[in-house]
């Protein structure tokens, strides 16, 4: 494949915005609809992989009250949600936390929020990828009844390059352009959705033949009904990372139909879509497994990191439960593949605005993607998640444990700064004081509460794979460690690039609102 320089000039406006140093990245503009971009963002979620993830540990911590968190940990998302379309309608930016913190709060705090989408993407991109390894050994297992077969996951040679080949299908569809990922997303994400009715139908219609399975009651959409603060966090804390990656919809703004306006409805979209998907699913699972600790219970840990491995055949019979491993599988491998867009996105962004290295900036004549960006992204990935497996897997666990903390970073700073971009207009009107001041505000703090009691929460060596540095948590160690990594590599960044941190190239302000449609 070959790619000519196609960085924008100075020149170059996102159309939709007044101010001229905002700057087009030369995406392929009008490539995605409403539905094409609310899938992307289902799809980034992986809500089946999610859920088969964290069914069994929310429960563990807050019983039977596990939809009850589940939607708790929706609202802070939904309030941050609302700073991400208010945003995303001033400035349709494809760098989105990193250009709106840029906007509202100057270079260095951009920066660092732009750092954070990036750490904690490339994280879960060796995550989901080490996630379809697992699930595709398991499926072949299942198929072909042979235990050799499914076994081949443990050998660490093998995981570990089929974990890369998985990285490099992603990165070579992502790289081809929107339009191809639109097309295997919805495949891919109707697949999902249709096996989770399924699930949810006949686990509700079973519910009544299995000891320890119990009759629905209102009283598990109660949060206040969990035992203590410390629980509610975890489970909380649980909840909002299965929401994480809706905002894979603003990413694609600037390629969009409507730009200023699509993106915005999209994740509205796909975020009431996945929670009614979790909440659906979590009630029937609990009617008919019920909370124990014993057999297909959902509180039994030795069954809690895949829930649907073991209620799979007892639910859907061993034919259409396989169709639940072929579900996992493609939420892994789907999720893959679009989570690929914000953190190219980001880092074609951030290159442009001359926060890194200009190379970066360049989009592929024909496919119009950020090529270079994308394929640094899967290299980045494949190393990561390679070098962590080979040195240890305990330092990977808790990698992808530190996830939490990055995740309310930059997002909390995203809805600050809604809040202060928007300032001036929050007198003007009931509905702007709400929608650009108290919900984002009441969101980002509710998120800077998680990321504090999870910074507490981590210093305690059990933490994660129990392993500690100087008797801290290795999970602190890792969390901590990648956001001061950020300021490192950002006081390094500043010496190469002074314009952009000197505030000149992408400018502190609040342009006047122009709305495309």
């Amino acid at each position: 494949m070959t790619q000519t320089d196609a960085r924008p000039q100075a020149g170059d406006t996102v159309s939709g915005v007044a101010e001229g140093d905002v700057r087009g990245k030369g995406l392929g503009k009008g490539s995605i609809g409403l539905v094409g971009n609310a899938v992307i963002g289902i799809s980034t979620v992986a809500p089946v992989y999610c859920l088969t993830a964290t069914l069994g540990p929310t429960v563990s911590e807050v019983g039977v009250q596990m939809p009850a968190i589940f939607l708790a940990g929706f609202i802070p998302m939904l309030l941050v949600a609302f700073a991400y379309r208010a945003l995303n309608k001033a400035v349709p930016d494809c760098g989105t936390s990193f250009t709106w913190s840029v906007k509202a709060f100057g270079p260095r705090v951009g920066w660092m929020c732009g750092w954070g989408l990036l750490v904690a993407t490339v994280v879960v991109l060796s995550n989901l990828a080490g996630v379809a390894t697992n699930f595709f050994y398991l499926l072949l297992g299942e198929v072909s009844g042979s235990e050799d077969l499914a076994a081949l996951d443990g050998n660490k040679a093998v995981h570990i390059l089929t974990t890369l080949a998985f990285i490099a299908i992603a990165t070579a569809i992502s790289y081809r352009g929107i339009t191809a990922t639109k097309w295997v997303q919805y495949i891919l994400v109707g697949l999902q959705l249709a096996v989770l009715a399924m699930f949810a139908y006949m686990a509700i219609t079973k519910s009544d033949e299995v000891a320890g399975s119990l009759a629905f009651s209102w009283s598990w959409m109660n949060p206040l009904g969990v035992d203590s603060l410390a629980a509610f966090t975890a489970g909380l804390s649980l909840s909002i990372f299965i929401y994480w990656g809706w905002d894979a919809c603003l990413s694609v703004n600037e390629e969009s139909v409507g730009s200023a306006k699509t993106p915005g409805r999209a994740a509205m979209l796909a975020m009431v879509v996945i929670v009614a998907s979790y909440l659906v699913v979590a009630i029937a699972a609990q009617m008919y497994a019920g909370v124990g600790t014993e057999g297909s219970g959902l509180g039994n840990e030795e069954t809690s990191d895949n829930v649907f491995a073991t209620l799979a055949e007892p639910i859907m019979g061993s034919g259409l439960g396989i169709l639940l491993f072929v579900a996992v599988l493609a939420s892994a491998a789907a999720s893959l593949q679009t989570t690929f867009i914000p953190v190219a996105r980001t880092v074609l962004s951030m290159s442009t605005y001359e926060a890194l290295p200009s190379s970066f900036a360049q989009v592929h004549p024909r496919f119009k993607t950020p090529g270079r960006a994308t394929v640094a992204a899967g290299i980045a990935t494949g190393l990561f998640y390679a070098v962590m497996t080979v040195v240890s897997e305990n330092v990977l666990i808790d990698t992808i444990y530190a996830l939490g903390l990055m995740i309310c970073f930059y997002y909390s700073i995203t809805a600050f700064a809604c809040v202060w971009f928007f300032r001036s207009d929050l007198r003007g009107s009931v509905r702007d004081l709400f929608v650009k001041g108290i919900f984002p505000g009441i969101g980002g703090l509710m998120l800077v509460a998680v990321f504090c009691q999870t910074l507490f929460d981590m210093w305690d060596p059990a933490y994660g794979s129990g392993s500690s540095l100087f008797g801290i948590g290795s999970v602190f160690v890792i969390g901590v460690g990648l956001l001061l990594l950020g300021v490192v590599v950002m006081i390094v960044t500043q010496r190469r690039s002074p314009a952009f941190f000197r505030g000149e190239v992408l400018t502190k302000s609040t342009p006047a609102l122009v709305v495309e449609d």
